[in-house]
């Protein structure tokens, strides 16, 4: 059973930059298709990023397009999600988990093996 936890969250200011880890328990996460996906209180879990197993194809969400980056390692079973210029809507706790697929229109179900997230606020 694959196991993911995140790290790399933290309290920055707006026009801050963060890194987002997703570490897997071994490497079986490196042939599945990842995702960052983001909960705030009261609202619905928003799709994020994705990228699929061999890391040459990604999707974003339109309103982080160009500021964040999804990428991973393989050789480190990480998937990364790095976060420039963020602003205080980016904030909340991000979640990984792999999923059935990276399409155009983001991450599809299956989502699988959901880590316990990680919190990004943004405040000045």
């Amino acid at each position: 059973q694959l196991h993911l936890v995140e790290s790399g969250g933290a309290l920055v200011q707006p026009g801050g930059t963060l890194r987002l880890s997703c570490t897997g328990s071994d490497e079986t996460l490196n042939s599945k298709f990842m995702g960052w996906f983001r909960q705030v209180p009261g609202k619905e879990l928003e799709r994020i990023s994705c990228i699929n197993s061999s890391g040459r194809y990604t999707w974003s969400l339109d309103a982080v397009r160009g500021r964040f980056t999804i990428a991973r390692d393989h050789a480190k079973n990480v998937v990364y999600l790095q976060m420039n210029s963020l602003k205080p809507d980016d904030t909340g706790l991000y979640k990984c988990a792999e999923v059935g697929f990276c399409s155009d229109y983001g991450p599809i179900v299956p989502y699988k093996s959901w880590g316990p997230g990680t919190q990004v606020t943004v405040s000045s």
